[in-house]
């Protein structure tokens, strides 16, 4: 069953392009994360937040990358990562259009 994982920590940039071009390898390695189906990147530059929207094709992958990711986090020196983990709806979610 597919689950949602939804991550946010505190981030001061770069933003938008900037932060596209910086974290391209990033983006590339997380491509090749076991269980990963698609992650959407989010960054609120007002709010000085960032993180992502995961869909892993089962709980325990989830789990697996919000661990190993806070403890990467963390050795950037970022300490206040919220991670939540959800099943997918699947009927209802394809009601409202999810790419699953």
């Amino acid at each position: 069953m597919p689950h949602i994982l939804q991550v946010d920590f505190p981030y001061s940039g770069p933003w938008g392009q900037e932060m596209a071009e910086a974290m391209d390898d990033l983006a590339r390695s997380i491509a090749g994360e076991p269980g990963l189906i698609w992650k959407i990147w989010t960054e609120n530059q007002a709010a000085g937040e960032a993180g992502g929207i995961y869909l892993f094709e089962d709980a325990a992958s989830a789990e697996a990358y919000l661990n190993m990711h806070r403890a990467r986090l963390n050795g950037f020196g970022v300490e206040a990562v919220r991670g939540k983990i959800f099943a997918v709806n699947d009927a209802l979610s394809r009601i409202d259009r999810a790419p699953l």
